[in-house]
């Protein structure tokens, strides 16, 4: 699974790698935890011209009868969400991108202490695109919601050892059939949704600072 992750690329270098607006704010975050509002480019409209805005992770399909309580769907399996009830819409009609400087998973240890934390980011450590769905959900009252889920897929040679899955991360030569409003048959975008090849990544454990979701500082990226 993909259950935090970190965005700490300034925002005018985000607007340029993913072709948005420059935005208002994005402050630097070290420990992006599920029931957040976390940023996300999607395309605007039959156009295709890209936004980012800021939705919460945790998926609320649009049929719900009602927010649930707690934060659930912050992932999706990609081999099975095009036709999950709670995903196969969004699937052929609101796809987006989630973009990460690096994303988080635990080891279990010896002993059975507390689990290692390892960061995962690109090789050149520049920021990368997580595959993700958004859904807009509206109560009886008050404005919609608006939620996203992030993509799992399994996990290449890196992650393998550490966890059994990981977030599809798509190359950007993929992000704009991913986005694309017209693609909608999940056959074409099927095969976008393999491991992303380990020799294009890095990986390093970091300080068990990271452990407690309201930590949200530079000790979290920090050597153990």
């Amino acid at each position: 699974m993909c259950g935090r992750f970190v965005l700490t690329t300034p925002g005018q270098a985000i607007a340029c790698a993913f072709g948005v607006d420059p935005p208002a704010e994005l402050a630097p975050r070290y420990n992006v935890a599920p029931g957040q509002r976390v940023a996300v480019v999607r395309a605007a409209g039959a156009s295709g011209e890209r936004s980012l805005d800021l939705l919460r992770w945790g998926l609320v399909p649009s049929w719900a009868k009602e927010a649930p309580r707690a934060v659930t769907l912050i992932n999706a399996r990609s081999d099975t969400a095009a036709t999950k009830p709670a995903f196969r819409s969004a699937f052929r009609q609101r796809r987006c991108l989630v973009p990460a400087s690096g994303f988080y998973e635990w080891q279990a240890v010896p002993g059975g202490g507390r689990k290692q934390p390892w960061l995962f980011t690109l090789r050149g450590a520049g920021p990368f695109a997580m595959a993700g769905l958004w859904e807009r959900w509206r109560p009886p009252e008050g404005p919609p919601l608006e939620s996203c889920t992030i993509l799992t897929t399994e996990p290449n040679e890196l992650v393998a050892p550490i966890h059994d899955r990981m977030p599809v991360i798509l190359p950007e030569e993929a992000w704009g059939a991913w986005l694309d409003p017209a693609v909608r048959d999940p056959a074409r975008l099927q095969p976008l949704l393999g491991p992303l090849p380990d020799d294009r990544m890095a990986a390093r454990t970091v300080s068990t600072w990271v452990n407690d979701a309201r930590h949200d500082d530079p000790r979290c990226i920090a050597p153990p």
